[in-house]
């Protein structure tokens, strides 16, 4: 494992609290990015290295699929001796915890996923600067402290969400409910502002909207709320598909499923996800959300291994899936 200036950061960092001003050198410290040298975390194709995944939180499906698909991808580069995961359960100062355990312990590369983007920008940032190289997934923190991003483009996404709605759905106009991801999330902020980009120019009115965290539950128990506020929505979009699929339930227990179009985000391919739930008739449609796992560990072997810089930003592809090419989508994704 490298021995470098991140090692006496680690040290310091962990005898002090989360919020402690004094931790690490004044370049780790600093506001800005300080550019890594690309070819200093490389051992090469003879060393063996550890990675530390901290993830926002496991109780969406998304991101079990997503720790999953890290896990397997690593199992295929036999220089990653070992993955360790880290789950901060949505809360942002564990998260920070979290990151600081893995540079105390010296990891060689560090994957996060944020929970949510300010709280975890410092920490970021100081990880950077030490030399740690950072991967990024799904969601982003402030600034350009990181070694590369992995996700798709959220506000393309909601911008062709809105497109579907205003040219498939709602040609003439429509009353829609929203139901947001995590406010303090990079993607919920990209998945409203697109979708509000691709409905310019409609009759679609959003006529009520509230935060559902990502989850199922949180999502039904708002959009119970939203209804009997506004009994006559036409139409949920929702910023992920286990929020759209607590919508539904919500609207059914009020008779109104029938009543309403539902449309998600992530389409994971497994038996619980968003392309079954299309398949199957709940949602109107999804769009394709990659979880980036395998991306993410060939950007660490680009960095470890190969001595390769990767992209600052891989964006991954997506795409509109209705009950049309559902069966087809989910067969070509569980391929292999």
């Amino acid at each position: 494992m490298r021995k470098t200036t991140r090692s006496a950061f680690a040290a310091a960092c962990a005898v002090l609290a989360v919020t402690a001003a004094a931790c690490g050198t004044t370049s780790e410290n600093s506001g800005a990015a300080q550019p890594q040298d690309p070819q200093a975390a490389c051992g090469g194709p003879d060393g063996q290295y550890t990675i530390g995944m901290s993830q926002a939180n496991l109780a969406e499906p998304y991101r079990v699929r997503m720790d999953d698909d890290i896990r397997k991808a690593a199992e295929r580069v036999p220089q990653f001796k070992d993955v360790q995961f880290a789950d901060a359960a949505k809360d942002n100062a564990k998260q920070v915890s979290d990151v600081e355990s893995f540079l105390t312990k010296q990891v060689d590369l560090l994957m996060i996923s944020p929970n949510e983007a300010a709280p975890l920008t410092d920490i970021v940032r100081r990880a950077y600067n030490s030399g740690t190289p950072v991967v990024l997934l799904d969601r982003k923190v402030n600034g350009d402290a990181f070694t590369t991003y992995v996700g798709v483009d959220n506000e393309a996404i909601g911008r062709q969400a809105g497109e579907y709605f205003k040219n498939v759905l709602f040609p003439d106009g429509g009353k829609i409910l929203e139901i947001k991801g995590l406010s303090g999330s990079t993607p919920a902020h990209e998945r409203h502002d697109g979708f509000m980009q691709g409905i310019a120019g409609s009759k679609i009115e959003i006529i009520g909207a509230d935060d559902g965290g990502w989850e199922r539950a949180e999502g039904q128990e708002k959009m119970d709320a939203l209804l009997k506020a506004h009994p006559d929505a036409q139409a949920v979009y929702s910023h992920n598909d286990p929020m759209a699929e607590g919508a539904y339930l919500a609207a059914q227990a009020a008779g109104k499923a029938d009543q309403l179009k539902f449309v998600g985000i992530d389409g994971l391919p497994i038996e619980a996800g968003g392309i079954k739930a299309v398949e199957q008739g709940r949602l109107q449609a999804t769009f394709l959300n990659p979880t980036g796992g395998e991306e993410a560990v060939e950007a660490a072997k680009k960095i470890l291994v190969d001595c390769q810089p990767p992209e600052k930003h891989q964006t991954l592809p997506t795409e509109l899936i209705t009950k049309e090419n559902a069966g087809e989508v989910y067969a070509r994704l569980n391929q292999g």
